[in-house]
């Protein structure tokens, strides 16, 4: 299978997802415990394949930490409640309690606190002690503003998300972030996502990315279907 060139000595190859593959017993077969699950980004190695979703109702500084223990990557969420309250978890308990319209309302409610600049830095430093790799996201367009705070804190990884993410955003309202200079002067490795196509991934790994998110969304109760008529799984 032929590579394509990224950018920056790098190359990739096409992918395939479990439904595009059916597996067939043929001459040799190999014992399952001589297998490997690993993966690797950048100099960072994981014994399981799992990438925990940046979202309040996935991943808490805990359970990063516990799914950083078993071999996993849990990202949290840098703009979401653990980020905005020193204990969020009374918070969480109370929404999930309320039915679908007024969970919505209070959520609303919620999110209007603004993040403080100093729990990015101590939710980073929790995970980082426990001695797990730690990754943490914010949106394109708040990066710029915190990414210093993350870099500070002592993440090992900083993922870059959002509902569409491009190699090149056009903004008349403001400066949009330079995704190919930001990557290229972090010292850190950078995963961006999340796009939905061949070029558009491509573009993105020729910023320099260590990594592409692929897809929309972070589950059943995102709205990306609804609002953008798209609906891709998230990879």
């Amino acid at each position: 299978m032929a590579d394509v060139e990224i950018g920056r000595g790098k190359t990739g190859r096409r992918a395939y997802t479990l439904d595009e593959i059916g597996i067939v017993p043929a001459r040799r077969t190999r014992d399952p415990e001589e297998v490997s699950i690993a993966w690797q980004i950048d100099a960072y190695r994981f014994d399981l394949p799992l990438i925990a979703c940046p979202m309040d109702s996935v991943v808490s500084p805990a359970t990063a930490i516990t799914i950083g223990k078993l071999g996993g990557l849990a990202v949290l969420d840098l703009e979401g409640l653990w980020t905005r309250f020193e204990d969020p978890e009374p918070l969480l308990r109370e929404v999930a309690e309320l039915g679908e319209a007024a969970a919505t309302r209070r959520l609303q409610e919620i999110y209007a606190e603004p993040i403080r600049e100093e729990l990015i830095g101590r939710r980073i430093e929790e995970i980082s002690r426990a001695g797990v790799i730690t990754a943490a996201r914010l949106s394109p367009q708040r990066t710029a503003r915190y990414y210093k705070a993350v870099v500070d804190a002592g993440a090992d990884i900083f993922v870059i998300r959002g509902t569409t993410v491009s190699a090149e955003h056009v903004s008349g309202r403001a400066e949009p972030l330079n995704l190919k200079q930001f990557i290229y002067e972090l010292d850190i490795p950078v995963i961006v996502g999340g796009c939905a196509t061949y070029t558009a991934a491509l573009h993105l790994m020729r910023t320099g990315a260590a990594g592409v998110l692929v897809g929309f969304g972070g589950g059943s109760g995102h709205t990306t279907a609804a609002v953008l008529g798209v609906a891709v799984p998230m990879a």
